[in-house]
This record gives C-alpha cells, structure tokens and sequence, in this order.
C-alpha cells in the first residue's frame, strides 16, 4: 500500500474539519437524521416529514449518500442495518455485507495484488439489504424513497468544502482509472472542483432511476448488472452473473448485552462489532469508572486494557458465522468478569502474550454511519462502506457508480499475523460465498423499551472503539450528546501493540502516566460519529453530527 497517498486522502477528507466545540446538538421533537452529508440528511428528513417511517428515512439517505458522499455512501458496497420498530416489537439486523465471488480462493493474493483492482471487489450487498429493510418495515412505496437520490443525480447538487478537496483528491491520485476521473472530474479533471460548483452525475441517475423503477433485481440481475459484468471483464474481476444473481441480504438477531442498566444491540457476525462492544462494555463494567474519572490514568488504562483482549479474541474467534464457529462465552457476563480480574492495575499487558496460541510472524479505511429516528421512536443505525476512500476506485463505465475493495477485509496472508497489525488467523481466511469479517458497529441503546442513543462510525478497526467511547460518555459520564461525540477518543487493537489517543496534547499528565506504565501510546485522528441521543425528560431528540470531518443534524 502506498502510505503516502494514504495521507494524501485522509488529509483531503479531513482537510475542512471544524475546530471541535464549534457545534451544538440539534433538538427536534419529531424525527431526527444525522449523516456526513447535508444533502443525504435532508433528504432522510424530508421523507420524515412526508409521513416515511425510520426505515424508509435510512433507505432515502442510504441512496442519497450514494451520489452526494461518494467516498463511502454507495450502492457498489455493503453494509449492516441495525432497525429498533419500537411496539415492543424485537429490534433486527439487516446484514448486507459484501460476499466473495465464487472463483474466489483462499490463497489467491500475493503481496504484490494491489488493493485498487477489479480483482479485490466483493459482490456487493446494499442495495439489497436496503430493499429486504423496506420490504420488512417501510411504509412509503420503493419509488418514493429511491427517487430523491436520482434527482440528485441527474440534476446535480452544490459542492461543500470537504467533498471538493475529496473528489480533487482522488481525481488527481487516480490516473490509471480513467472512467473515475470522467465521472468526478471537472472537465475530465483538468480543474479543481471548488465549493458552489454542481456535481452532476448522469450515468448515476439512470442506474438510479432504474432501481427506482424496476426494484433491486435491476441491480442483480438486470440492465445494470449487465454493465457491472462488462466491467468485471474488461479488468479480470471474478464477479460473475451467478455470483450477483445469488447474493442475498440476510435480517439477522441483533448481539444484545446491557450495560449498567441499558440494553445495548449491535451486528452479529460477519460483523465483529457487536460482538467485541459487549465484550468491552461487560469488562468494564466491573470498573467504577465514574469515580475513577473520566480522563484519569486509571480509566484509560482499563479501556486501553480491555480494547486489547476484546481485539484479541476478534482475531482468534470471529468470522463469517455461516463458515465458522463463534464462541458463545465471548459476550457472557462470567467470561468478562475473569478477563477483568486478568487486569493489571498498575502494568500495561504485553499483546502477544495474550494470545499464545497465535504465531506471529516477522514483520484503511472509508466507511459511513448515519442514525435515524422517526416520531414513533422507530430507530435506525446504519453503517455502510466502500472499504477505502472511493473503494478500489473502480466505477462501471456507463453505470456510474463505485465498486468496493472489501476483499481486503479478509485475512488475505493465511497463518501469518504480524506485531504491526496484519492478522493471518483461520476464521476469516478467503472462501467462495463467504461474508468478510467487519469492524463496522452501527448501535442501538435502549433503556425500559425505549430507545436512548443511535451511534456508530466509520474507521475500520478503530470503529468499535469510537462506539465504545461514546457509550461510555454518555452512560458513566453523562456526557451532553455534543461533547460526547467530541470527546478525545481511544483505540488499542491487540496489534500494533499501541494505544492511540486523541488527547495526547490535552491530558499530558496521563500521558505519562500511561507510559510509565507500559503503553506506547501515539496521537491519532479517529472516528466520525453521528449520534442521536434521546432525552429520557422531555422526549426530544438530540442530534450530534461529528466536527471532525463535516456533516449535518437535520431535525424537525
């Protein structure tokens, strides 16, 4: 991978970041959407507003995002849905992540594969899951919620800052990906976009206008797919029509866990996040955490040292359900407790000694969240990728749209697991049909039946502890919504054996500290978490959209 490129796009994406405590929480009593994208958020919220329910808001979005976000809001990616329908009715998972294509092997990689190639494209899964998630719960007819997408499409929409610097970006570090540059190039990317220009995207719109029409069989099996096989062909991709024709979104049993008191529902497998949420919040529990104080040595220290063994076993354990075997002790009560007790309070845990039984050998990252909530208190946390920033930066000539790199998510070195953070183990290694495994998290609090907070992330292996953090700033902290999303955030995951901390600056004392103690601990930029929070009072909702990168609350 080239590094520097990969900076190069982190600091285009992150370019036009707000100073942080620049924003307020919107407060709305209605319905509530909060997404990266203004122009996805207004649309969730217009459908609100015209009598959609929370499902058919996220599915609007979803579609919107894919034209106005087009570094991670996609119909060539995929995703999980986490739907709470409220009535007392069970809270459901819409698992729509990407699968392998059929020709697909366990040692069909070298080192040499680049990630950006028709080769490392996974059959995509969103706009799939996005139908099975309206036809189990959405109210307003599929044309409807498909159409405010095409319209922005066809007709275009204004450039903000942030998604300017983003397409100039990838249009200039993208030369041998010709059609990428003819879909989101100002003339061909001989000029720079700048905010107030109009994106217009006009293959998009036909893509569009066709699932709007037609349903998801146009995708996967009609015109479009068609196009998407042509493209498949014309790079050596492995993608065939059987392999888009047989994909299916799968509704799944939500991980449920409780914390202190709240119910906390996330993604199963193919996911890890779920999973390793309720594992960390189940250790901690067993930390006063409050009286310790929220920035204190001590505390970071507990969360540094549960990320480490949650992270441990997702790497030993966790995989696609369909083809592995998941340990149900993972998110038990008495299984935390005694990884608890393994705590040091004093010392920091050397990773590999956590996990013997792994050989180590010798010696990325775009993703989308948004949270919704209609006047009924239905919740939706959804969570969606191309994998890196534009995917493999692939887009189907004629059809418009990015195709994902998620391949790469699986262990593509089989057996070897390295101390600077590859991970080789068995349950995620490479087989035809098989889901990759996923640190995407998007998550739903409820307390007495009632919804409390809709959170996630994007940030590969650091999303499960954006989520974490957040949680713990509002459940033992009582963080306003606002400042809890703003809030410095933490990351260890096993390997690299290093703590990532974004309040290196601010809390030097604990620093120190820290490292006195045994951490490496680093400066880091992490996360992009749009939350909504629930006033337990009054009933109104609060939406926090995250400064670190752009975004908008939009309420009524």
């Amino acid at each position: 991978m080239n590094r520097r490129i990969l900076q190069l796009g982190m600091i285009a994406l992150l370019g036009a970041i707000l100073p942080l405590s620049a924003r307020e929480a919107v407060v709305a009593r209605h319905g509530m959407v909060v997404a990266v994208s203004p122009p996805g958020a207004e649309v969730g919220r217009a459908i609100l507003q015209r009598g959609g329910n929370a499902v058919d808001a996220a599915v609007a979005t979803a579609f919107a995002m894919a034209v106005t976000y087009p570094a991670a809001g996609n119909i060539g990616g995929g995703g999980f849905m986490v739907i709470y329908p409220g009535d007392k009715a069970s809270p459901v998972v819409i698992d729509y992540r990407e699968m392998a294509p059929g020709a697909a092997t366990k040692t069909m990689y070298g080192k040499e594969d680049s990630i950006y190639s028709h080769k490392a494209v996974g059959v995509p899964g969103t706009v799939r899951g996005l139908a099975l998630a309206h036809q189990r719960f959405g109210k307003l007819p599929w044309k409807d919620v498909v159409l405010p997408a095409v319209k922005l499409a066809e007709e275009g929409f204004v450039l903000d800052s942030p998604l300017a610097s983003s397409l100039n970006w990838i249009v200039g570090s993208s030369e041998e990906f010709p059609e990428l540059r003819h879909v989101f190039g100002k003339n061909e990317g001989k000029d720079n976009w700048q905010a107030g220009d109009r994106l217009v995207q006009k293959d998009l719109g036909k893509t569009l206008r066709l699932i709007a029409e037609k349903g998801p069989d146009a995708f996967y099996t009609g015109p479009i797919a068609d196009l998407f096989v042509a493209e498949m062909k014309r790079g050596n991709g492995l993608i065939t029509r059987n392999d888009l024709a047989n994909y299916k979104a799968v509704a799944r049993e939500p991980i449920h866990g409780t914390y202190r008191g709240y119910d906390i529902y996330g993604p199963p497998p193919p996911s890890s996040g779920g999973t390793c949420l309720v594992e960390m919040l189940n250790i901690l529990e067993n930390f006063d955490l409050r009286k310790q104080g929220r920035w204190s040595p001590e505390t970071l220290h507990v969360m540094i040292e549960t990320m480490r063994r949650a992270y441990c076993d997702r790497a030993r354990h966790l995989g696609d359900a369909d083809f592995v075997k998941i340990p149900a002790h993972l998110t038990s009560k008495d299984y935390a407790k005694k990884l608890a007790q393994a705590i040091d309070l004093k010392k920091a845990t050397r990773s590999e000694d956590l996990c013997p039984d792994i050989k180590l050998s010798k010696e990325g990252d775009n993703t989308t969240h948004f949270s919704v909530i209609d006047h009924n208190g239905m919740a939706v946390s959804n969570t969606y990728t191309l994998e890196r920033s534009y995917g493999s930066r692939v887009v189907v000539k004629g059809a418009g749209f990015v195709l994902n790199n998620e391949m790469m998510d699986f262990n593509w070195q089989p057996g070897v697991t390295t101390r600077s953070g590859t991970i080789g183990t068995t349950p995620n290694q490479i087989s035809p049909g098989k889901r990759m495994l996923s640190s995407q998290t998007p998550t739903i609090v409820a307390r007495k039946g009632k919804v409390v907070l809709i959170t996630g992330s994007p940030g590969s292996r650091t999303i499960i502890n954006t989520v974490l953090c957040v949680i713990v700033n509002v459940i033992d902290f009582d963080m306003e919504v606002q400042k809890a999303v703003e809030a410095p955030r933490l990351h260890h995951a096993w390997f690299p054996d290093q703590a990532r901390f974004e309040g290196t600056s601010d809390y030097e004392d604990a620093v120190k500290k820290l490292r006195a103690m045994g951490h490496q601990v680093v400066g880091t930029t992490q996360g992009d978490a749009h939350t909504i929070w629930v006033n337990p009072r009054t009933g109104a909702y609060h939406g926090a959209a995250d400064p670190r990168i752009n975004g908008k609350a939009a309420g009524y």
